[in-house]
């Protein structure tokens, strides 16, 4: 894992090469955000707002939702993998929203995850984009950056999130998870991570061994 001193030089060149990164899911209120977050899961961001874009415009709120059976939401939606079981989830979910939290989307990580088909990483998209609470969601982008990079040393995303939240000072939470996913998504790429214009080799844990072994 990198030294503090690493760190913070990586978080500098992160915030440097994405000053701009932020939620690349189109959402208008936290209901909404939920349920794109809830699609995404193995989805690209570019699908999901190709379905809630279309989504949003004919059932903006829960209220709409709760109108809706399955198979009619299956339709909405069938564009996106898995989205049978994500249709169900959601239906559900907001069937709780209404017994549990008065139709309104909980801003605490043991409520959200309560709710069906919520997991850690979908509460802490949640809590940080819709609520502005500091949070570091780890999909599969933040763990494999973060990862490769040295700024964890975790083989499940559990471990990832708790050393990420110990490596980076809270403040920066929610940056550097945009930080991390905008740059696995333009440079650090799973299948052939793109080193050559990659600013963080400097202390890049990958780039030092492939280095090493003269690649």
């Amino acid at each position: 894992m990198l030294k503090k001193k690493e760190i913070e030089k990586t978080l500098e060149l992160l915030e440097k090469t994405h000053p701009t990164a932020h939620c690349e899911l189109n959402f208008r209120t936290p209901f909404q955000l939920l349920v794109a977050t809830m699609l995404s899961a193995q989805s690209t961001d570019k699908t999901v707002n190709k379905v809630t874009d279309r989504l949003f415009e004919k059932y903006p709120a829960l209220e709409d939702f709760l109108k809706l059976g399955q198979e009619e939401l299956e339709q909405e939606i069938k564009e996106i993998g898995l989205y049978r079981n994500k249709a169900k989830n959601i239906l559900a979910m907001c069937s709780k929203l209404v017994k549990k939290f008065n139709g309104e989307v909980p801003a605490n990580m043991e409520d959200l995850v309560s709710l069906p088909g919520v997991g850690r990483k979908t509460a802490n998209v949640v809590l940080s984009n819709a609520f502005g609470v500091p949070a570091i969601a780890v999909d599969t982008h933040v763990f494999r950056v973060s990862n490769r990079i040295g700024l964890a040393e975790a083989d499940n995303v559990e471990k990832t999130e708790e050393q990420l939240m110990k490596n980076i000072p809270r403040e920066k939470w929610s940056k550097a998870h945009h930080w991390l996913i905008w740059h696995g998504r333009r440079i650090c790429e799973a299948r052939k991570p793109k080193c050559e214009i990659c600013p963080l080799t400097e202390y890049c844990k990958y780039y030092k061994s492939i280095a090493a072994k003269g690649k």
